[in-house]
């Protein structure tokens, strides 16, 4: 005898649910949850048809499924951030402008975006030319990787925890990109923890999620450093945050005959305002202009060595077809300042 179609449709929603927790069950918690999230949205779409019908307690128990497991979310993803981070003195420098600039950008972070992790690329952990390198322990020391300043800089803390789920998951995405990686224990170097105890002061803004630092590649080429961004862009769909640090003008070459004279050198004006238009320019075109910049004769006077500038690629590549904005820059001496967020800010 068949079944009547009523019937097989409230047996077929019956068992929905149990099929989706065998399903997550399988899955990685952060997938588990997305999966689940996606599919409390159906339970809502099963509700309004069982309303239709007559009223039963079939139809009232999947409702009531529906409106106590599938609470509001917000599916945007991640911003995508870059950091001109400065030196190790950054974080005394009170009266420095970039300080507000970046407390004003942690506090965004942490009181908007509310990531569930942090995934950092710093200037300053260049792998091998080939393969990335990952930091995959939970307690993490910091790397006092500079000379020659006061002694209270080699007493820097900054408190973080990392997560060995994520830089496993890290290794998996890259290894799906056919970016060869490696899984090791290192310390936050200055590129992150000079930066960050401005913009997470851990007394009055402090970072509350795991922390994971990803090397680059060492090598100066811009399409490698915008395929590795592209490799982890899917973390922003989990409420991970990828921020990339490094400055948009580095020329330390310069330093000691523009101390003490903050005018901008003319290549500080022309390669910040040049890297400004390309990484503005339309998604679809983006890396095109971006790599070009990178070719301008100016840009070997910005950068000496590219180190401080591939951590805008790999924010270039984890933005996607998400639009890039300067949101501050400043033009000091052989320095430039550029901030970058790539994407919208999730709404209120």
């Amino acid at each position: 005898m068949p079944i009547p179609a009523v019937v097989s449709r409230r047996l077929l929603f019956i068992a929905l649910p149990i099929l989706v927790i065998i399903v997550a069950s399988a899955l990685a918690p952060s997938s588990a949850q997305l999966l689940v999230r996606r599919l409390a949205n159906s339970f809502n779409i099963t509700k309004s048809l069982f309303s239709s019908e007559s009223g039963n307690n079939i139809s009232s128990t999947i409702a009531n499924i529906s409106t106590k497991s599938a609470p509001p979310v917000n599916m945007t993803k991640t911003p995508v951030y870059f950091f001109s981070h400065g030196g190790p003195n950054v974080q005394y420098e009170t009266k420095h402008p970039v300080y507000p600039i970046l407390q004003s950008i942690g506090r965004e972070i942490t009181q908007k975006v509310k990531p569930s992790a942090v995934v950092v690329f710093s200037a300053h952990w260049q792998a091998t030319p080939s393969e990335i390198h990952l930091n995959n322990a939970e307690k993490t020391d910091l790397i006092y990787d500079f000379y020659g300043f006061p002694p209270e800089y080699y007493t820097a803390t900054f408190p973080s925890t990392g997560s060995p789920e994520l830089a496993s998951k890290i290794q998996s995405l890259l290894s799906a990109h056919n970016i060869p990686s490696k899984g090791l224990k290192r310390g936050l170097d200055h590129g992150v923890f000079s930066g960050f105890n401005v913009a997470f002061p851990p007394e009055s803004n402090p970072l509350k999620c795991p922390l994971v630092q990803v090397s680059l590649f060492e090598n100066e080429s811009p399409q490698a450093h915008f395929a590795l961004g592209k490799a982890v862009s899917s973390l922003r769909e989990e409420g991970v945050v990828i921020i990339c640090t490094g400055m948009t003008v580095h020329n330390l070459r310069d330093l000691r005959s523009s101390w003490g004279n903050p005018i901008p050198k003319p290549y500080v004006v022309s390669f910040d305002n040049a890297l400004k238009e390309a990484v503005e320019s339309d998604p679809k075109v983006r890396e095109e202009k971006m790599t070009e910049a990178a070719r301008r004769p100016d840009a070997r006077e910005a950068h000496p060595w590219m180190d401080h500038l591939m951590p805008l690629y790999v924010a270039a590549g984890a933005a996607g077809d998400d639009w890039g904005k300067q949101t501050w820059t400043l033009h000091e001496a052989c320095m430039g300042w550029g901030q970058y967020r790539f994407g919208d800010l999730p709404s209120e």
